[in-house]
């Protein structure tokens, strides 16, 4: 019967699936102040291409200071542990 594997370690890193809804709501955030001033209108149609340009630049800016705040400060954000094992005697090539 093989034995468990001895865990060596931990990886502990930024745990990506989690900065989604950070992602999202700075998104919007900054979408709702670039276009706060905007007069409110509604229009039956799929297609503003001002409004379009207004998010697709939210999204670049969001995403920069996102990844400039993981690369610097990366203990800001959720982590999570991942487990090293240890190699046994079988694993080792002789």
């Amino acid at each position: 019967m093989p034995s468990e594997p001895e865990i060596g370690g931990y990886n502990v890193s930024t745990d990506w699936p989690k900065l989604g809804p950070s992602l999202l709501i700075a998104t919007c955030l900054v979408l709702a102040i670039r276009t706060a001033k905007w007069p409110a209108t509604f229009e039956n149609t799929s297609s503003n291409p001002e409004l379009d340009k207004e998010i697709e630049y939210a999204t670049f800016l969001a995403s920069r200071v996102m990844a400039s705040l993981v690369s610097q400060r990366e203990r800001l954000f959720p982590q999570k542990r991942e487990a090293w094992y240890q190699p046994k005697e079988e694993d080792v090539p002789k």
